[in-house]
Protein backbone atom coordinates (compact mmCIF):
# COMPACT_ATOMS: atom_id res chain seq x y z
CA UNK A 1 0.00 0.00 0.00
CA UNK A 2 1.53 3.22 -0.91
CA UNK A 3 0.98 6.29 0.96
CA UNK A 4 -1.29 7.80 -1.79
CA UNK A 5 -3.88 5.03 -1.18
CA UNK A 6 -7.02 4.41 1.32
CA UNK A 7 -6.17 2.40 4.59
CA UNK A 8 -9.47 1.70 4.96
CA UNK A 9 -11.99 0.57 1.59
CA UNK A 10 -15.53 -0.39 2.02
CA UNK A 11 -17.72 -1.49 -0.89
CA UNK A 12 -20.84 -1.71 -1.52
CA UNK A 13 -21.76 -2.78 1.64
CA UNK A 14 -25.12 -3.90 2.88
CA UNK A 15 -26.36 -5.83 6.36
CA UNK A 16 -29.88 -6.84 7.59
CA UNK A 17 -31.39 -7.75 10.82
CA UNK A 18 -33.71 -11.05 10.84
CA UNK A 19 -34.25 -10.21 6.90
CA UNK A 20 -34.89 -6.45 7.36
CA UNK A 21 -32.34 -4.09 5.57
CA UNK A 22 -30.02 -2.02 8.09
CA UNK A 23 -26.96 -0.80 5.66
CA UNK A 24 -27.76 -0.28 2.06
CA UNK A 25 -24.82 -0.57 -0.21
CA UNK A 26 -22.55 1.73 1.44
CA UNK A 27 -19.32 2.78 -0.18
CA UNK A 28 -16.44 5.00 1.12
CA UNK A 29 -12.85 5.02 1.96
CA UNK A 30 -10.81 6.43 5.12
CA UNK A 31 -6.87 7.26 4.64
CA UNK A 32 -3.95 6.62 6.84
CA UNK A 33 -3.92 8.85 10.09
CA UNK A 34 -7.70 10.82 9.22
CA UNK A 35 -10.45 11.05 11.10
CA UNK A 36 -13.72 10.39 9.63
CA UNK A 37 -16.84 10.92 11.51
CA UNK A 38 -20.14 8.82 10.99
CA UNK A 39 -22.55 11.33 11.47
CA UNK A 40 -26.59 10.52 11.30
CA UNK A 41 -29.72 10.15 14.00
CA UNK A 42 -30.50 7.26 16.59
CA UNK A 43 -31.23 4.06 14.42
CA UNK A 44 -29.45 5.11 11.63
CA UNK A 45 -27.16 2.40 10.72
CA UNK A 46 -24.20 3.34 12.17
CA UNK A 47 -23.51 1.00 15.29
CA UNK A 48 -24.50 -1.97 12.87
CA UNK A 49 -22.03 -0.47 9.69
CA UNK A 50 -18.76 -0.05 12.37
CA UNK A 51 -19.95 -3.98 13.91
CA UNK A 52 -19.29 -5.01 9.85
CA UNK A 53 -16.65 -3.05 10.04
CA UNK A 54 -14.94 -4.55 12.79
CA UNK A 55 -15.98 -8.30 12.24
CA UNK A 56 -18.76 -8.67 14.68
CA UNK A 57 -21.57 -8.76 11.94
CA UNK A 58 -21.49 -10.58 8.67
CA UNK A 59 -22.14 -8.71 6.02
CA UNK A 60 -25.18 -9.56 3.45
CA UNK A 61 -23.39 -7.97 0.32
CA UNK A 62 -20.04 -5.64 -0.20
CA UNK A 63 -16.57 -5.83 0.62
CA UNK A 64 -14.10 -4.76 3.75
CA UNK A 65 -10.41 -4.05 2.36
CA UNK A 66 -8.07 -3.01 4.65
CA UNK A 67 -4.62 -1.39 3.38
CA UNK A 68 -5.56 -3.29 -0.02
CA UNK A 69 -6.33 -6.73 1.46
CA UNK A 70 -9.96 -7.89 1.88
CA UNK A 71 -10.94 -8.91 5.48
CA UNK A 72 -14.50 -9.53 4.75
CA UNK A 73 -14.44 -12.48 5.82
CA UNK A 74 -11.65 -12.31 8.44
CA UNK A 75 -12.80 -13.45 12.13
CA UNK A 76 -12.51 -10.13 14.31
CA UNK A 77 -9.67 -10.91 16.70
CA UNK A 78 -7.06 -11.05 13.17
CA UNK A 79 -8.29 -7.61 11.68
CA UNK A 80 -6.02 -5.59 13.54
CA UNK A 81 -8.72 -2.78 13.81
CA UNK A 82 -9.04 -1.40 17.30
CA UNK A 83 -12.71 -1.06 18.57
CA UNK A 84 -13.92 1.38 21.80
CA UNK A 85 -17.80 1.64 22.98
CA UNK A 86 -19.85 3.88 24.18
CA UNK A 87 -18.98 2.51 27.70
CA UNK A 88 -15.39 1.81 28.66
CA UNK A 89 -16.03 -1.44 29.48
CA UNK A 90 -12.92 -1.97 31.30
CA UNK A 91 -12.31 -5.23 33.59
CA UNK A 92 -13.00 -4.05 37.07
CA UNK A 93 -11.22 -6.23 38.56
CA UNK A 94 -7.78 -5.35 37.17
CA UNK A 95 -5.53 -1.83 37.64
CA UNK A 96 -5.35 1.12 34.73
CA UNK A 97 -1.99 -0.95 34.35
CA UNK A 98 -2.95 -4.05 33.79
CA UNK A 99 -6.13 -3.14 31.69
CA UNK A 100 -4.27 -1.12 29.15
CA UNK A 101 -1.16 -3.96 28.77
CA UNK A 102 -3.94 -6.97 28.25
CA UNK A 103 -3.65 -6.31 24.99
CA UNK A 104 0.59 -6.49 24.11
CA UNK A 105 0.31 -9.45 26.34
CA UNK A 106 -2.33 -11.22 23.90
CA UNK A 107 0.33 -10.81 20.88
CA UNK A 108 2.77 -12.39 23.46
CA UNK A 109 5.11 -9.51 23.28
CA UNK A 110 8.31 -9.18 25.87
CA UNK A 111 7.65 -7.93 29.59
CA UNK A 112 9.94 -5.03 28.67
CA UNK A 113 7.77 -4.22 25.33
CA UNK A 114 4.35 -4.43 27.09
CA UNK A 115 6.14 -1.77 29.80
CA UNK A 116 7.34 0.80 27.49
CA UNK A 117 3.63 0.15 25.26
CA UNK A 118 2.13 1.47 28.11
CA UNK A 119 4.04 4.25 29.19
CA UNK A 120 4.16 5.13 26.32
CA UNK A 121 -0.01 5.41 25.82
CA UNK A 122 -0.48 6.79 29.41
CA UNK A 123 2.12 9.36 28.60
CA UNK A 124 -0.46 10.12 25.57
CA UNK A 125 -3.44 10.54 27.70
CA UNK A 126 -2.31 12.28 30.94
CA UNK A 127 -2.48 9.03 32.69
CA UNK A 128 0.83 9.02 34.83
CA UNK A 129 -0.08 8.25 38.80
CA UNK A 130 -3.39 6.43 37.86
CA UNK A 131 -1.23 3.17 36.89
CA UNK A 132 -2.75 1.16 40.13
CA UNK A 133 -6.08 2.40 40.38
CA UNK A 134 -9.00 -0.10 39.33
CA UNK A 135 -12.02 1.42 37.75
CA UNK A 136 -14.06 2.16 40.60
CA UNK A 137 -11.80 4.46 41.67
CA UNK A 138 -11.89 6.66 38.31
CA UNK A 139 -13.93 9.17 37.01
CA UNK A 140 -16.03 8.63 33.51
CA UNK A 141 -13.72 10.62 31.74
CA UNK A 142 -10.83 8.70 33.06
CA UNK A 143 -12.38 5.59 32.31
CA UNK A 144 -12.60 6.69 28.89
CA UNK A 145 -8.83 7.68 28.59
CA UNK A 146 -7.67 4.43 29.86
CA UNK A 147 -10.27 2.83 27.83
CA UNK A 148 -8.53 4.72 24.67
CA UNK A 149 -4.85 4.10 25.88
CA UNK A 150 -6.02 0.55 26.01
CA UNK A 151 -6.84 -0.04 22.46
CA UNK A 152 -4.11 2.38 21.38
CA UNK A 153 -1.89 -0.23 22.99
CA UNK A 154 -2.74 -2.73 20.61
CA UNK A 155 -0.90 -0.39 17.85
CA UNK A 156 -4.13 -0.80 15.59
CA UNK A 157 -4.02 0.98 11.88
CA UNK A 158 -7.64 1.77 12.60
CA UNK A 159 -9.50 2.53 15.43
CA UNK A 160 -13.32 2.61 15.56
CA UNK A 161 -15.23 4.95 18.14
CA UNK A 162 -19.19 4.45 18.85
CA UNK A 163 -20.57 7.25 20.75
CA UNK A 164 -17.24 7.48 23.66
CA UNK A 165 -18.47 10.59 24.64
CA UNK A 166 -22.11 9.86 24.83
CA UNK A 167 -22.40 9.46 28.59
CA UNK A 168 -19.67 11.86 29.75
CA UNK A 169 -20.44 15.28 31.64
CA UNK A 170 -20.80 18.52 28.90
CA UNK A 171 -17.51 20.25 30.98
CA UNK A 172 -15.29 17.10 30.92
CA UNK A 173 -16.49 16.71 26.35
CA UNK A 174 -14.22 19.34 25.26
CA UNK A 175 -11.10 18.21 26.81
CA UNK A 176 -11.79 14.50 25.95
CA UNK A 177 -11.96 15.47 22.18
CA UNK A 178 -8.61 17.14 22.06
CA UNK A 179 -7.15 14.52 24.34
CA UNK A 180 -8.10 11.94 21.72
CA UNK A 181 -7.79 13.57 18.46
CA UNK A 182 -3.81 14.31 19.58
CA UNK A 183 -3.56 10.80 21.12
CA UNK A 184 -4.78 9.37 17.62
CA UNK A 185 -2.42 11.35 15.75
CA UNK A 186 0.32 10.60 17.35
CA UNK A 187 -0.22 7.35 17.35
CA UNK A 188 -0.70 7.31 13.50
CA UNK A 189 -3.67 5.26 14.05
CA UNK A 190 -7.02 6.40 11.32
CA UNK A 191 -10.16 6.62 13.29
CA UNK A 192 -13.91 6.49 12.63
CA UNK A 193 -16.07 8.27 15.13
CA UNK A 194 -20.05 7.45 15.37
CA UNK A 195 -21.90 9.90 16.63
CA UNK A 196 -25.61 11.55 16.35
CA UNK A 197 -24.13 14.85 18.10
CA UNK A 198 -23.85 16.94 14.71
CA UNK A 199 -21.88 20.20 16.67
CA UNK A 200 -19.46 17.00 17.99
CA UNK A 201 -19.14 15.47 14.79
CA UNK A 202 -18.38 18.48 12.92
CA UNK A 203 -15.62 19.90 14.92
CA UNK A 204 -13.56 17.09 15.27
CA UNK A 205 -14.07 15.20 11.71
CA UNK A 206 -11.11 15.52 9.16
CA UNK A 207 -14.09 14.45 6.96
CA UNK A 208 -18.19 13.57 7.47
CA UNK A 209 -20.11 11.04 6.31
CA UNK A 210 -24.13 11.69 6.79
CA UNK A 211 -26.11 8.29 7.28
CA UNK A 212 -29.69 7.95 7.22
CA UNK A 213 -31.82 5.04 7.16
CA UNK A 214 -28.39 2.85 6.54
CA UNK A 215 -27.15 5.05 3.65
CA UNK A 216 -24.41 7.14 3.10
CA UNK A 217 -26.17 10.30 1.62
CA UNK A 218 -23.04 12.63 1.15
CA UNK A 219 -19.13 12.71 2.56
CA UNK A 220 -16.99 16.05 2.42
CA UNK A 221 -15.31 18.54 4.42
CA UNK A 222 -17.00 19.42 7.39
CA UNK A 223 -17.50 22.95 6.30
CA UNK A 224 -18.64 21.82 2.46
CA UNK A 225 -21.19 18.85 4.36
CA UNK A 226 -23.33 21.53 6.73
CA UNK A 227 -23.25 24.06 3.94
CA UNK A 228 -24.37 22.37 1.23
CA UNK A 229 -27.27 19.69 2.32
CA UNK A 230 -28.47 17.11 -0.32
CA UNK A 231 -32.13 16.79 1.40
CA UNK A 232 -34.69 17.63 3.59
CA UNK A 233 -33.66 15.36 6.36
CA UNK A 234 -29.99 15.97 6.00
CA UNK A 235 -31.12 19.93 6.18
CA UNK A 236 -33.02 19.28 9.49
CA UNK A 237 -30.64 16.89 10.96
CA UNK A 238 -27.93 19.77 10.45
CA UNK A 239 -30.56 22.28 12.28
CA UNK A 240 -31.44 23.87 9.55
CA UNK A 241 -35.40 24.76 8.68
CA UNK A 242 -37.06 22.99 5.81
CA UNK A 243 -39.10 25.92 3.72
CA UNK A 244 -41.09 26.44 0.84
CA UNK A 245 -39.46 28.90 -1.75
CA UNK A 246 -40.31 30.52 -4.45
CA UNK A 247 -39.21 27.24 -7.14
CA UNK A 248 -39.05 24.16 -4.49
CA UNK A 249 -38.04 23.86 -1.12
CA UNK A 250 -35.28 25.43 0.67
CA UNK A 251 -33.22 25.16 3.94
CA UNK A 252 -33.09 27.79 6.02
CA UNK A 253 -30.68 28.49 8.92
CA UNK A 254 -32.33 29.49 12.05
CA UNK A 255 -30.22 32.58 12.07
CA UNK A 256 -31.17 33.51 8.59
CA UNK A 257 -34.85 33.39 9.40
CA UNK A 258 -36.50 36.97 9.99
CA UNK A 259 -39.64 37.37 12.26
CA UNK A 260 -41.99 40.84 10.60
CA UNK A 261 -45.37 41.24 12.66
CA UNK A 262 -46.93 42.85 9.55
CA UNK A 263 -45.87 43.21 6.21
CA UNK A 264 -46.43 41.65 2.59
CA UNK A 265 -44.67 38.18 1.99
CA UNK A 266 -43.46 35.91 4.43
CA UNK A 267 -44.75 32.29 5.85
CA UNK A 268 -46.96 33.43 8.35
CA UNK A 269 -46.56 31.65 11.58
CA UNK A 270 -47.58 31.40 15.53
CA UNK A 271 -45.04 31.86 18.54
CA UNK A 272 -44.96 28.49 20.16
CA UNK A 273 -42.50 29.63 22.72
CA UNK A 274 -38.89 31.36 23.53
CA UNK A 275 -36.38 31.38 25.81
CA UNK A 276 -32.79 32.41 25.92
CA UNK A 277 -29.77 30.45 25.49
CA UNK A 278 -26.79 32.98 27.24
CA UNK A 279 -26.41 35.57 24.37
CA UNK A 280 -28.82 34.12 21.94
CA UNK A 281 -32.97 33.73 21.77
CA UNK A 282 -34.05 30.67 20.61
CA UNK A 283 -37.75 31.29 19.12
CA UNK A 284 -39.92 28.21 18.20
CA UNK A 285 -43.06 28.94 15.83
CA UNK A 286 -45.38 26.46 13.61
CA UNK A 287 -46.46 27.88 10.54
CA UNK A 288 -49.82 27.58 8.91
CA UNK A 289 -48.75 24.58 7.12
CA UNK A 290 -48.29 22.95 10.68
CA UNK A 291 -44.16 23.36 9.96
CA UNK A 292 -42.59 23.68 13.47
CA UNK A 293 -39.40 26.34 12.30
CA UNK A 294 -36.46 27.65 14.51
CA UNK A 295 -35.55 31.26 14.59
CA UNK A 296 -32.47 32.12 16.39
CA UNK A 297 -31.82 36.04 17.28
CA UNK A 298 -29.99 38.31 19.52
CA UNK A 299 -31.48 38.15 23.26
CA UNK A 300 -32.72 41.26 23.63
CA UNK A 301 -35.16 41.12 20.10
CA UNK A 302 -38.62 41.00 20.36
CA UNK A 303 -40.93 40.36 22.51
CA UNK A 304 -42.38 36.91 21.20
CA UNK A 305 -45.38 35.99 22.94
CA UNK A 306 -46.72 32.30 22.78
CA UNK A 307 -49.55 32.91 20.87
CA UNK A 308 -48.24 35.83 18.47
CA UNK A 309 -49.45 36.26 14.81
CA UNK A 310 -46.63 36.96 11.96
CA UNK A 311 -44.63 35.88 9.29
CA UNK A 312 -41.24 34.83 8.69
CA UNK A 313 -38.88 35.09 6.00
CA UNK A 314 -35.52 35.20 4.52
CA UNK A 315 -32.85 36.63 2.55
CA UNK A 316 -29.92 33.57 2.13
CA UNK A 317 -31.21 29.78 1.70
CA UNK A 318 -30.39 26.88 0.45
CA UNK A 319 -31.92 25.02 -2.73
CA UNK A 320 -32.91 21.31 -2.33
CA UNK A 321 -33.88 18.75 -4.37
CA UNK A 322 -37.85 18.07 -4.73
Amino acid sequence: MSSSDPLLTVEGLSAAWDGVPVIRTVSFSVDPGEFFVLLGPNGSGKTTLLRCLAGFERPTAGRVLLGGVDITDRPAHTRGIGLMFQESALFAHRTVYENIAYAPLLQRRSRAEVDREVERVVGLLRLSGFEDRRPDQLSGGERQRVALARTLAARPGLVLLDEPFASIDVEVKADLHAEFRRALSASGAAAIHVTHDREEGLFLGDRVGLLFEGELEATGAPREVYESPRSARAARFLGYNVLPGPTGPVAVHPTDLRWQLAGPGGIPATVVVDGTRGRDRLVVLRTDGGSRVELLTDVDDGPFVPGMRGAVRWERAVPLPF
